[in-house]
C-alpha cells in the first residue's frame, strides 16, 4: 500500500486519539477536584454530594462524537491521492477541537465539583456551561461529517 493511504487513514486514528486523550485530561482534571472536594466535604462532616459524578463523566462525551465521526466520515470515505492530506489534517484538526473541548469541560467540571460541594447550590447551572463547553466538540462532529473528502 502506498503511504499517502496510511496518512490518510491515519486521520482516523488521530480523530479518536486526541479526542480520547481530551476526555482522559478533562475527566481526571475534574476528577482530582472531586476527590478534593468530597475530602473537605468529609472533614466539615457534611454529607459528600454524589452528584460531582455527574461533573467528572461529562468529558467522557467527546470521545463519543470522535468515534461517530470515525466511522461515519473517515473510515467511510475512500483514500486517494486526492484526499488524503485532507483525512489526515481533517483528523487531527477535528481531534484537538473535541480534545480541546473535552479538556476545558473538565476544568470547568472541577470549578462546577468545588463550587458545589462547598454550597449544595447551582448544579442546573453548572451543568448548562458544561453543555455550552460541549457544543464546541457537538459542532466539530457536524461540521466535519458535512466536509466533502
Amino acid at each position: 500500500m502506498d503511504l499517502w493511504v496510511y496518512l490518510g487513514d491515519f486521520g482516523a486514528v488521530a480523530v479518536l486519539g486526541i479526542a480520547g486523550i481530551g476526555s482522559a485530561m478533562g475527566c481526571g482534571t475534574a476528577g482530582m477536584a472531586a476527590i478534593g472536594a468530597w475530602k473537605k466535604c468529609y472533614m466539615q462532616n457534611k454529607a459528600a454530594p454524589f452528584l460531582l459524578t455527574a461533573f467528572v463523566g461529562a468529558p467522557l462525551t467527546q470521545t463519543i462524537y470522535a468515534f461517530i465521526l470515525m466511522n461515519t466520515k473517515f473510515l467511510v470515505a475512500e483514500t486517494t491521492p486526492q484526499n488524503y492530506m485532507l483525512k489526515l489534517g481533517a483528523g487531527i484538526c477535528g481531534g484537538l477541537a473535541i480534545g480541546a473541548s473535552a479538556y476545558y469541560q473538565g476544568k470547568g467540571a472541577a470549578a462546577a465539583c468545588d463550587a458545589f460541594a462547598e454550597t449544595g447550590k447551582g448544579f442546573a447551572n453548572n451543568l448548562i456551561v458544561l453543555g455550552i463547553t460541549e457544543t464546541v466538540a457537538v459542532f466539530v462532529l457536524a461540521f466535519l461529517i458535512i466536509v466533502k473528502m
